[in-house]
């Protein structure tokens, strides 16, 4: 068995073509493959190598995917050898009904390239059907005056097998009376009829019992047989006759059931119940019998059903009119169905992609597809067409067979896929249509590279992070899917040496996610500028960079550190040098310190934490400049001493100290003695103790100078003044005996001439008041506690006191103390703002009292304080070089009460000094004194 375009068949084989195909290029112009097989075939039978008659090699089979499509697959193709086999049992009969040809309309698919060959299987018929009779018993009446020669049709038996495995004879049993006749009709159909032979004779034989026998032309034939009997009636001897002897009529297959599609008529000559005609269906199909009905009375024939043009084209009747008298005439009635467009085009998918992808080009096969129409002529042309807007297009590779191919270009991030909707219209009228919708997925390409959803980024990071803390995160979509739209993150450049970056950051290849590696440090790194990249997994991998910027933020992690003063080179203190000279708001030195940290973090104030003497220097708060605040004073330091703390402005705050040693000198010659013992730092809680000690001393050797004060006043006023000498009240004057005039009335009773000594080098000289004393005035003033007693001209005091002329000089300007420069503790009591002494008699005996230790002090050249001559005791803390000189002199600062003179020191006079006159720094002074 094989197949070709153009059937021919072999000598002897007659059910065995050849396969000849044309190029696969050109399937739209081949005939189809054609094969012929006989029915009832076995299953797995092989109906032709269809694998070589499409010029297939046996490896194309499977390469190219060789298959069948088909409504109904009876036949499949062997994956193996190509071969086409039998799937099932073929029943022509049941497939192809009552058609002389029967086909079966295959396709034959193959891929790489997708293409469809068209199959053409002809079943033909064996004789595998007897005939057979629709009645096993067939009753006949004869009038037995019916002339010899007479026929009487018979039912045919019916063969559904064809050709020759058709009806081919009929045989019937031997019998004097009767003779068996076969009509052909012009279609073929052979139909017994019996046969008189001679007269009947009812009054002989009543009856006849015939066999009759039909037999096919099959190999070996098969038969029927059917018993007639035939009744002998009495004479009617005119038999019905039908207008014509074949009826046609064309009817729509539109027509509803129940509707009139033809009336016979047939007539006849006798009268009676003879001439009664009755109508009978005879040698019908099946299929005609269901279909149509009969009136027996009418001879109406009528559809029971509806008709189909596309299931039987035509159907043919056998009607037979029978009289009251058993005469009876045949007639062919045709029915043709006319066809109407009732069937919607049908549209099969023979063959789908799974995917298309994104980047094929224009014509790529994206579907097969097939379309049928059951109706007739143009009621069954088809035309197929799809939506607009899509980049498909539809066209016909052969009859009925379409291919859907690309049309333009596609994208499956805007659209992954297309739902395409073929619509197939016939022509008919008016047109009916129907439509199939394939989804068409669109396989992706690496055609998008990953996108940043920021264009840069920019992250503040506080230094001092915890390391492998996450900083940041990147972010990057691609449209693509798959292994395509797969991203990952790498750090493919910086600022920073390639191998000193991974120990500061690293990414998270997966999520994006950016850790430090380490703690940052602002004073180190303060912006850190990085490169990330996002790389697809796709083939060829596309990438796309962006900028990632680290800010490192400062925290106060840093004091501050002091730049100067700075440490000499042997870890000694440097000192700077002031003019003693020097003005209120002169630059002394600068604290320079600097603060690693930036913003108010480094913005760095400057504060005094301890000064020898407070409020002689003032300090930048901002600037961290050190300037004179005031004049330096006789009784300030010439070494002085700051204790300066330099905060910054973060929270909490940070702070470092620097210490200032400052030497008043308007030479180096003159600072180097100050500088040469130089104590170290001292303890402030030891310094605390060593003023609270000294406070103690202070306040107890005033305490026992107020006792002793009070004692000898009290000695004085009980004994003569003989007993005081020269250390009395009134001091002793060589020059004579003048006694200075008694203040009573709130100035200091203190005599206006004082003693002034000369032993070695301590001196103290007496000034003497220019004023005369009478010698009527009374001495001694008993109930005056500030009277002073007056030593009479000579060597020897006076044994009687002697009353003194009350002269008295006006009193000193200066001498006129605001209430806070008065010493002692009158300061804070609310006197007089003209200056007078206040009349607190524990004041004015606490300042005698100091007046006088201060003269006992410089009248003795070993006085308590160990010093050496003309040092006041203070060479043994500064050094044999440190004189009275680099002292405040404080006694220019104590005024005598009605006088323009003032204690004084000698040696300045002997150096040409000018002794400090009223005007000098009282304020200052005052507020030394209070201190």
């Amino acid at each position: 068995m094989g197949g070709s375009c153009a059937p021919r068949r072999r000598a002897g084989r007659p059910q065995v073509p050849f396969a000849f195909l044309l190029p696969l290029f050109c399937p739209a112009l081949c005939e189809p493959i054609r094969y012929s097989i006989p029915e009832e075939l076995a299953a797995g039978s092989v109906v032709g190598d269809l694998a070589k008659d499409l010029e297939l090699s046996v490896l194309d089979v499977s390469a190219r995917k060789l298959r069948l499509s088909a409504e109904r697959l009876h036949f499949h193709v062997d994956a193996r050898t190509g071969r086409l086999l039998v799937r099932d049992r073929i029943d022509r009969e049941q497939i192809c009904k009552e058609r002389k040809q029967c086909e079966l309309q295959l396709e034959a698919v193959v891929e790489n390239p997708l293409n469809v060959f068209p199959v053409v299987v002809v079943i033909e018929d064996i004789n595998d059907h007897a005939p057979q009779f629709d009645k096993q018993e067939i009753h006949l009446e004869i009038l037995e005056s019916v002339s010899a020669g007479a026929r009487m049709p018979l039912d045919p038996a019916t063969d559904p097998d064809i050709n020759t495995n058709s009806i081919k004879d009929y045989q019937i049993s031997p019998n004097p009376y009767f003779s068996l006749m076969v009509r052909v009709n012009s279609d073929g159909g052979k139909y017994p009829e019996l046969s008189l032979e001679r007269l009947l004779d009812r009054e002989e034989q009543r009856s006849h019992r015939l066999t009759l026998t039909a037999w096919d032309g099959g190999d070996p034939p098969r038969s029927a047989t059917a018993r007639v009997e035939i009744l002998v009636r009495d004479a009617n001897d005119n038999p019905p006759v039908f207008s014509k002897d074949e009826y046609r009529i064309s009817v729509s297959e539109s027509l509803p059931p129940g509707s009139s599609v033809l009336r016979v008529a047939a007539t006849d000559q006798d009268e009676g119940p003879h001439a009664e005609i009755r109508y009978y269906l005879r040698s019908a199909a099946q299929s005609a019998r269901d279909t149509f009905s009969l009136d027996e009375r009418t001879g109406e024939i009528k559809n029971n059903r509806s008709l189909d043009f596309e299931e039987v084209e035509r159907y043919t009747l056998e009607v037979e009119a029978k009289d009251g008298g058993g005469l009876s005439a045949h007639c062919k009635v045709v029915v043709e169905i006319l066809d109407e467009n009732d069937n919607r085009p049908e549209i099969t998918v023979t063959s789908l992609s799974d995917r298309i992808s994104e980047d094929s080009p224009p014509g790529t096969i994206a579907a097969l597809f097939k379309t049928r129409d059951r109706d007739f002529g143009k009621n069954g042309e088809v035309t197929c067409n799809i939506e607009r807007d899509l980049p498909f297009k539809i066209y016909s590779s052969s009859t009925n067979f379409y291919k859907l191919v690309t049309d333009g270009t596609l994208d499956r991030e805007q659209t992954p896929e297309y739902n395409v909707t073929i619509i197939a219209t016939d022509r008919g009228q008016p047109p009916l249509s129907s439509s199939s919708t394939v989804t068409l997925r669109i396989g992706d390409v690496n055609d998008n590279a990953p996108v940043f959803q920021q264009a840069a980024y920019v992250v503040h990071v506080p230094e001092n992070n915890p390391p492998g803390a996450s900083i940041a995160q990147v972010s990057a979509s691609d449209p693509d899917v798959g292994a395509n739209g797969q991203v990952s993150y790498s750090i493919v450049a910086s600022d920073l040496e390639p191998r000193a970056l991974s120990s500061y950051v690293s990414v998270s290849a997966h999520s994006g996610v950016v850790f430090a590696q380490r703690a940052f440090d602002h004073e180190q790194l303060r912006a850190l500028e990085l490169t990330l990249q996002a790389r697809d997994q796709g083939s060829p991998a596309l990438h796309a960079n962006v900028s990632l910027r680290v800010l490192v933020g400062d925290r106060n992690d840093n004091a501050p550190r002091v730049l100067y003063p700075a440490l000499g080179p042997d870890g000694s203190a440097l000192f700077d040098t002031v003019p003693r000279a020097a003005e209120p708001g002169y630059l002394v030195t600068k604290v320079v310190a600097v603060d690693a940290d930036s913003g108010h973090n480094a913005w760095l104030s400057y504060h005094v934490l301890q000064a020898s003497e407070p409020g002689l220097f003032s300090l930048g708060l901002r600037t961290g400049e050190v300037r004179t605040a005031r004049a330096l004073g006789d009784r300030d330091a010439a070494r002085q001493r700051l204790l300066v703390a330099v905060h910054d402005g973060g929270q909490p705050p940070l702070s470092a100290t620097a210490t200032l040693h400052l030497v008043f000198a308007d030479s180096l010659q003159e600072a180097l003695p100050d500088l040469g013992d130089d104590p170290g730092p001292s303890d402030p809680q030891a310094e605390l103790q060593f003023y609270l000690v000294v406070a103690l001393a202070v306040i107890s050797v005033l305490f026992l100078l107020a006792v002793i004060l009070a004692i000898g006043l009290r000695v004085r006023h009980s004994s003569g003044p003989a007993a005081w000498g020269c250390f009395q009240p009134a001091l002793c004057s060589k020059s004579g005996s003048r006694v200075p005039p008694n203040y009573s009335e709130g100035t200091l009773p203190y005599s206006s001439s004082m003693c002034r000594v000369h032993t070695g080098v301590a001196e103290f000289n007496f000034l003497k008041y220019s004023g005369r004393l009478h010698s009527t005035q009374d001495m001694l003033f008993s109930d005056s506690p500030g009277a002073l007693i007056p030593l009479p001209d000579g060597d020897e005091p006076p044994s009687q006191p002697q009353a003194l002329t009350p002269q008295q000089a006006p009193p000193n300007t200066d001498w006129r103390f605001s209430q806070a420069q008065r010493p002692g503790t009158s300061g804070s009591q609310n006197g007089d703002e003209t200056g007078t002494w206040p009349n607190n008699q524990f004041d004015t005996e606490m300042l005698q009292a100091m007046i006088l230790a201060s003269a006992s002090e410089a009248a003795d050249g070993s006085s308590t304080l160990g010093g050496g001559a003309g040092t006041m005791g203070l060479s043994a803390r500064y050094g044999p070089q440190f004189t009275l000189q680099h002292v405040p002199d404080y006694r220019q600062n104590v005024y005598i009460p009605g006088s323009n003179a003032t204690l004084t020191n000698a040696a300045g006079k002997r150096d040409g000094k000018a002794p400090a006159g009223g005007n000098g720094n009282k304020k200052k002074s005052g507020k030394k004194e209070k201190k």
